[in-house]
């Protein structure tokens, strides 16, 4: 059996960034009552090549039978535990606008592990709507919030000027991963995790590749 604890320090950041893919599609194919399936048909699907999975998945122990492959309802249950989706994660949402509010909208998270407790913003006229039953509190009351509800995962969609100093404060009150909307580079201590999602640079990654080809 796989070492779902084994510590992702060891593990290049390539291969932690496919698990994610591996869940969903391993998910896909529970849902499609799919038993079993090989490294070769899972490539296939995924656009991986076979030696590249069973390379990914080895770093934790291995999976797979020869001549029967993987076990898809205990490789996605495996993968979970391995991203921690056994587990209840509690986070918040700072910046109750457009995004912010997407987000709450999001239906998914829940399933996955991800519990929103809270919008926060600095607007009065936002302060106390719900969002799919998550309310939006005052800025101010952030702090408390934080170090009462045992929240270690924060998502900023601020404007970029507000973004570094809260988030450096947050660190102060205990959050230790940033989900980061804005578009500004967060100045953080090295412990502290940052997954950025910046919008417009992925449209300009596909603007590069639609005129690259163009030449």
């Amino acid at each position: 059996m796989a070492d779902s604890n084994k510590s992702t320090k060891e593990i290049s950041p390539a291969v932690i960034k496919r698990l994610p893919r591996y869940y969903r599609y391993l998910g896909e194919l529970k849902e499609n009552e799919v038993s079993r399936i090989s490294s070769k048909e899972l490539s296939q699907r995924m656009q991986v090549t076979a030696s590249q999975i069973r390379q990914d998945l080895n770093n934790f122990g291995g999976f797979g039978q020869q001549g029967y492959g993987y076990n898809v309802e205990h490789l996605h249950a495996e993968i979970g535990k391995i991203l921690g989706l056994d587990k209840i994660n509690n986070l918040i949402i700072i910046g109750a606008g457009n995004l912010g509010q997407a987000l709450a909208n999001y239906q998914h998270f829940e399933p996955n592990g991800f519990r929103i407790l809270g919008l926060f913003d600095v607007n009065p006229r936002l302060v106390g709507i719900t969002v799919r039953g998550v309310e939006v509190y005052d800025i101010d009351t952030l702090e408390d919030f934080i170090k009462n509800h045992d929240i270690k995962i924060a998502a900023l969609t601020l404007p970029k000027q507000m973004a570094p100093e809260m988030a450096r404060e947050m660190v102060d009150w205990g959050i230790k991963a940033f989900w980061n909307f804005a578009p500004v580079d967060l100045n953080l201590p090295e412990d502290i995790m940052v997954e950025n999602v910046h919008l417009a640079e992925s449209l300009m990654t596909l603007s590069y590749r639609i005129h690259s080809t163009e030449v």
